[in-house]
């Protein structure tokens, strides 16, 4: 990946980058070979990048071209967006009052140079500002009102701004974040760059990893440079080709917005933001599943003041469900009405609306992916011993069922069927569909947009196929955008 500073005038460029090539404007815009260069990172510096400027067309043009540029246009005209602002002020609000709380003004300015800043203890806010506005140089002011803090704007900062006294930094900056970049020419040639989002430390994460190991090097056999990004790199998703989420997903997340933004700026995304929003609420697919005729247990959307109706719309017991739950969390099962009220109090402190959906009993769910609407693997999740869930909590101690990978040929096809038919309702990305057998009868539980596929387990008949189809769902809709050099 080689990387472009473009700024107005290359001679008076204050900072010296190495092998980074420092770009006049006007050069770069209207000189074929930086038209014709492919895998490029532009680092739009220049001082105006308003409406029409020379800068505007720099991270225009650089973006009908393939490239990357940063700012992007979408980042420099969201910067004077008062709403925009607030967003940002409520998602940083807890880091925004824990670092400046102690400052006796009541005005902060805060310079964030690629991602950092000069003082340790501001690095994390300036991240996340940057992660909400990628842009080499942001300056964020803010001001106290009470006894709060509050993000009042920010704006893109030019090199003739930084101080004397903070250039070696912003040099050593640049440089660490350049080289992360992969600047020096490397031995394989690489058609795209995909961004796998995932951490180790996360107990929930749908992917292992082996399995994410196992991703990259079936990504690298369609020409795909595959690494894994973790919640701090988030503003450098506009470098990257295509994002692949492997952390459970939720609308008011860091998921979904880094899906939005992703999508926004033309990566191709597993699981892109409508997906997210549709999957992840089990109110919306009630009624999906009732509008297209899908079979699913009996529910009923419960609120403060219906509770009675839960025993004639789905019977008791029945299971409790808050609308965005994942990974069983926020599902209970009651067996009386005074009981059904009591956790419906609960879990109406958190949402204003509850599912719950007739209880069916069964040994195993069947749980099949579904892939750009056709079947990716097949398993049983049994049960955990008794209990009625394929995973019991306890405190702090969770317990699995078994895992049991089955091969296609041996599921029952009306299982098969369904599970297609309802995850192409959602999109034609990654699914799981659950569903149950009970008397004959098939029926959909839930799709998930971010299924389990964990080394040993839901790849343990298909191996390394599964990771190659993934690969190549990835390969063929990047190919679809015309974009990237011969690999």
């Amino acid at each position: 990946m080689k990387s472009l500073v473009v700024v107005e005038n290359p001679k008076t460029w204050p900072l010296e980058l190495g092998a980074v090539e420092v770009v006049a404007a006007r050069s770069y815009l209207i000189e074929p070979r930086f038209a014709a260069m492919k895998r490029v990172s532009v680092y739009n510096l220049c001082r105006r990048l308003g409406y029409q400027s020379v800068g505007y067309y720099v991270s225009l043009l650089a973006a009908a071209r393939g490239h990357r540029p940063m700012p992007s246009v979408a980042t420099s005209q969201s910067l004077g967006h008062l709403s925009l602002l607030r967003v940002a002020t409520e998602s940083l609000d807890g880091e925004i009052q824990r670092v400046l709380s102690n400052l006796r003004s009541d005005d902060f300015t805060l310079s964030v140079y690629f991602g950092s800043s000069v003082a340790k203890r501001h690095r994390r806010l300036a991240r996340s500002l940057f992660n909400h506005f990628p842009a080499p140089i942001l300056i964020g002011r803010f001001q106290r009102s009470g006894d709060a803090w509050r993000l009042v704007s920010v704006r893109l900062g030019a090199a003739s701004e930084i101080p004397d006294g903070h250039r070696d930094f912003v040099v050593e900056s640049a440089r660490a974040y350049f080289l992360r970049r992969r600047t020096a020419p490397r031995r394989t040639t690489y058609r795209y760059d995909l961004a796998v989002l995932w951490s180790p430390d996360d107990p929930q994460a749908p992917s292992d990893e082996r399995a994410i190991r196992r991703f990259i090097r079936a990504a690298a056999k369609q020409g795909i440079q595959a690494e894994v990004i973790g919640a701090e790199e988030y503003g450098r998703i506009g470098e990257y080709d295509a994002l692949f989420i492997r952390e459970t997903t939720a609308v008011d997340h860091r998921t979904y917005r880094l899906a939005a933004r992703a999508a926004a700026e033309g990566l191709v995304v597993i699981d892109e933001p409508e997906a997210i929003i549709r999957s992840t609420n089990k109110a919306y697919q009630s009624e999906l599943f009732t509008r297209h005729q899908i079979p699913a247990p009996r529910t009923y959307l419960m609120y403060e003041g219906n509770v009675e109706g839960v025993v004639e719309r789905v019977g008791l017991p029945c299971v409790l469900k808050k609308p965005d739950g994942a990974f069983s969390l926020g599902v209970v099962k009651v067996d009386t009405l005074p009981e059904a009220k009591e956790r419906l109090r609960e879990l109406l402190v958190e949402s204003e609306l509850v599912v719950a959906q007739e209880f069916v009993r069964s040994d195993f769910d069947w749980r099949v992916g579904v892939l750009d609407r056709r079947l990716l693997f097949v398993c049983r999740y049994h049960m955990v011993r008794g209990h009625w869930q394929i995973v019991s909590r306890k405190g702090t101690t969770d317990r699995y069922g078994r895992v049991e990978a089955v091969s296609v040929e041996d599921a029952p096809p009306a299982v098969l069927e369904t599970a297609v038919r309802a995850a192409s309702l959602f999109g034609d990305g990654l699914f799981g569909v659950d569903l149950k057998v009970v008397d004959g009868r098939v029926m959909v539980m839930e799709v998930n947009d971010n299924p389990n596929i964990d080394a040993g387990f839901e790849d343990a008949i298909l191996k390394d196929e599964l990771y190659d189809a993934l690969a190549r769902w990835f390969r063929v809709r990047l190919d679809g955008r015309g974009e990237g050099p011969a690999a």
